[in-house]
């Protein structure tokens, strides 16, 4: 399937992975896991082809199929049905069925007489391609994926960032490839469409290379484990499943604390006495012997592992404003005939909290766009109170500038801060060195949602509009986030499937969406939240 000889990556003067080999077989399913800004993301890219090691080999058996963070489709107008019939050709040979059906109905009789000489052929490549059976799968699969019939037949560009990205899965999962690369597969699905793709992977009988913190996930599907380990530039390899491999590396990290401890004291004492020793001209070879083995013995030693470094995330001190700093009247929003939401009336006081849910494709995200600005509304209006200050952090990271580095990103959300502050807020944020001068698009997820929550924290913003701040955060990161969350003191509208996250934002107002009923929090809200 995937055979990686002597891989070593690098971005720029940064190592990413010390020469590796490895290979992902047939029945493989593979975990890939370590913290945010480890390399996962670039090591599935260059597993994938999209980009090169810096040295090595990486051998390609047969055909992948890789899901990337952000995946961008070629033609926006082309229709998210077609999309994922095109993992097979089905989309050019049904949409000339479909022309042909119509035109076997003309008036003219040459135009008919051509398009039933025509059909049986197309039906002929059709049925070979899998046919009437082919075309039910993928409307299995994509109905699994929470996609329905009004999403699938509109263009790949009027759809939500997470809408575009379930197409492209279902696209992945229809193509009958032999070897699935998946980064953060179940961002945007709402439960029973991660309930249903954690089972469909847990019988994929191809390999498979999964990046997720959903832990569930984890846990069902991988038979072994990856850990790509950002202190040491290598890949803990683990033939066990996710529980299995936690115990085994707190187990190997106990042994190599031991090891090392017993090491440093033999070190030591040898040093102590070659110290003594080389005072004296008769015992200096011997002394000279006795420092070497010291350095040896250190020099054998694995590393201690590091802890895994944490973003220091505060939510900016928010600027005064009004006792209503944003409202919404009559707002209206449809994509061609498909209307979206209708009349929805919102009003955001003062540190106030609200939670906005909904199925996918109710229109959430379309929501908070509107209300940063990002979007226009068919009709209604978004009103500005005193002294607003939006921030916003969109779940696509469409707030950053991809054509600016990470340092020139944070500069243009912040032009009053001296080039030391930027740096300073930076480094809190684990951007330090070369790191804060990299091109924003060779980010992984993880590290786009820490630099776009950095923009936040030098906002002074005083309503802050979430759209899944959670998605692509370690364990670690996220816990910092929900932290910053609980003492923020401004007005947050939040769009999130994490219940963590609103337990942490403790709302006060629920909006659901496409209805636009606006409603006092209660608790049988909180079992909405993974649903939606």
């Amino acid at each position: 399937m995937i055979t990686a000889q002597g891989v070593e990556i690098r971005v720029g003067a940064r190592l990413l992975l010390e020469p590796t080999t490895f290979r992902v077989a047939a029945g493989d399913r593979i975990g890939l896991v370590g913290r945010n800004g480890a390399g996962k993301t670039t090591l599935t890219k260059t597993l994938a082809g999209e980009t090169q090691p810096t040295s090595g080999t990486i051998t390609r058996s047969s055909e992948i199929g890789y899901l990337a963070q952000d995946p961008r489709t070629a033609d926006p107008d082309q229709l998210a049905m077609d999309r994922v019939l095109s993992a097979r050709g089905l989309n050019d040979i049904v949409r000339g069925m479909r022309e042909a059906e119509g035109q076997m109905a003309s008036a003219v009789p040459e135009t008919a007489a051509a398009a039933m000489e025509r059909y049986p052929r197309l039906e002929e490549r059709f049925l070979a391609a899998g046919g009437y059976a082919a075309e039910s799968e993928a409307e299995r699969i994509t109905v699994n994926l929470g996609l329905d019939e009004r999403v699938l037949s509109q263009p790949i560009g009027t759809l939500s960032g997470g809408q575009r990205r379930r197409v492209e899965l279902a696209r992945i999962l229809f193509s009958g490839v032999d070897t699935l690369l998946l980064d953060e597969p179940t961002n945007h699905l709402d439960h029973d469409s991660i309930v249903w793709l954690r089972e469909y992977l847990r019988t994929y009988s191809g390999g498979l290379v999964v990046i997720s913190h959903d832990v569930e996930l984890l846990r069902v599907v991988c038979t072994k484990v990856f850990f790509l380990d950002a202190t040491r530039s290598t890949i803990d390899q683990y033939n066990l499943g996710y529980d299995a491999y936690v115990k085994q590396r707190e187990t190997d990290e106990k042994r190599r604390r031991r090891e090392r401890a017993n090491a440093e004291k033999k070190a030591a004492t040898l040093q102590a006495q070659g110290e003594k020793m080389r005072a004296k001209a008769t015992k200096a070879v011997a002394a000279q012997n006795m420092l070497r083995r010291a350095e040896k013995l250190l020099e054998g030693l694995e590393g201690e592992r590091v802890s895994d470094k944490v973003a220091k995330l505060r939510f900016p001190k928010p600027a005064p404003c009004g006792k209503t700093p944003l409202m919404a009247e009559g707002l209206t929003k449809a994509y061609g005939s498909l209307e979206v939401f209708t009349g929805v009336d919102l009003a955001i006081d003062r540190g106030s909290r609200v939670v906005i849910l909904g199925l996918n494709g109710a229109g959430k995200t379309t929501m908070l766009r509107i209300l940063a600005g990002v979007e226009q509304p068919d009709t209604g209006s978004v009103i500005h109170g005193h002294g607003l200050k939006i921030g916003y952090y969109a779940q696509e990271h469409d707030t950053l500038d991809m054509s600016m580095t990470v340092v020139e990103n944070l500069r243009h959300s912040a032009p009053d801060l001296t080039d030391t502050e930027v740096r300073s807020v930076l480094g809190s944020f684990l951007f330090s060195g070369d790191d804060a001068d990299k091109p924003t698009k060779v980010l992984s997820g993880g590290e786009k949602t820490r630099l776009a929550l950095a923009t936040l924290v030098v906002s002074s913003a005083n309503v802050l509009l979430l759209d899944e701040p959670t998605n692509n955060l370690d364990p670690a990161s996220r816990e910092e986030i929900l932290g910053a969350l609980s003492t923020y003191e401004g007005a947050v509208v939040m769009v999130t499937h994490d219940e963590g996250a609103v337990e942490a934002l403790v709302p006060e107002r629920v909006l659901l969406l496409p209805d636009g009923d606006e409603d006092l929090w209660n608790d049988s809200y909180a079992e909405l939240v993974s649903l939606a």
